[in-house]
This record gives structure tokens, C-alpha cells and sequence, in this order.
């Protein structure tokens, strides 16, 4: 029992790390030009060898990128959380019971992952100026992807799992 709690914990966490990476790291757009500097680009900035705002990221047009770093925002929030109810529900609920408070929490974390991935693809093309519509998805982008269904195994684990001696 003692190994399983070990891997539900790394599980857990890898998890956690995955989300503070893709949600801080800038490379959710990577733009190529030839004969120059490759240019990153994250929810919040483009930097090349300087950074710069993401052009009219605080406008009304574009609200999805608001929504999207509000998600990813929520999900790593979501994720920490759930990991200290987990530690807190170790000692606190009888031998027996299902862990549902922390799969509901890591659950909400997972929907939150998948609303801003799916928001960002979708509209990629309309808040990218002209100069980075030619890119593609970076790391940050992938890595937030993957974040996803880590998120939703550990939430279906927490929902299967028993408190046990």
C-alpha cells in the first residue's frame, strides 16, 4: 500500500510540475524566420532576445487570451490544492472512505487544463500578429496538452482509491 501511495504522490506532483511549467514557461508559439532570431511566445509575452506584451492582450478582442491564462492560472492553483487536501485527507477521514474531495478538486483542475488548451487552439490565428502567424505550438503548448490527461487519471485514481491501514 505504501509503494501505491508512493506513485499516487510522484504522479501527483508530476503533474503539478507540468502545469507550473507550461503555464510560466514561454514557449507555447515558436516562430522561425529565416536569417533571425526565433521568436517565443507565451500567454503573457514574445520575446526573441527581448520581450515584449503579446499585442492587444488587454483588449476586448482579446478575451480569450485572458480566459486562457485565467485557466492555467486556476488549474496550477487547482492542482496544488488538491495535493494538500489529499495530505490533509490522509489523516483526517476514516479507514474506508473514498478520497471524492480531492478527485473533484484534481477533476476541476483537468476540465480547467483542457478549456485553455482547447480555447488556444482555436484561436491562435486571431490574436498572433502577421509577422508570427507562421509558427507553431511549442513546448509549453504540448507540455500543458500532456498535463491534461495526467490531471484526469490522477482525479479517476483519487475517485477509485480507499483510505486503508
Amino acid at each position: 500500500m505504501l509503494i501505491v501511495l508512493a506513485f499516487i504522490i510522484l504522479f501527483h506532483l508530476a503533474a503539478a510540475i507540468l502545469l507550473f511549467v507550461a503555464t510560466i514557461h514561454n514557449a507555447w508559439w515558436v516562430v522561425s524566420p529565416a536569417g533571425r532570431d526565433v521568436i517565443y511566445t507565451d500567454l503573457w509575452y514574445s520575446c526573441n532576445s527581448t520581450c515584449y506584451p503579446v499585442e492587444n492582450s488587454h483588449t476586448v478582442e482579446a478575451a480569450y487570451l485572458q480566459a486562457v491564462q485565467a485557466t492555467m492560472i486556476l488549474a496550477t492553483i487547482l492542482c496544488c490544492v488538491s495535493f494538500f487536501v489529499f495530505i490533509l485527507q490522509l489523516f483526517r477521514i476514516k479507514q474506508g472512505e473514498r478520497f471524492i474531495f480531492t478527485a473533484i478538486i484534481q477533476l476541476l483542475a483537468s476540465l480547467c487544463v483542457m478549456i485553455a488548451a482547447s480555447i488556444y487552439t482555436a484561436e491562435k490565428n486571431s490574436f498572433h500578429v502577421t509577422s508570427l502567424k507562421e509558427g507553431s505550438y511549442g513546448s509549453s503548448y504540448i507540455l500543458a496538452w500532456i498535463s491534461f490527461p495526467m490531471t484526469l487519471i490522477s482525479g479517476l485514481m483519487y475517485l477509485v482509491l480507499r483510505k486503508r491501514k
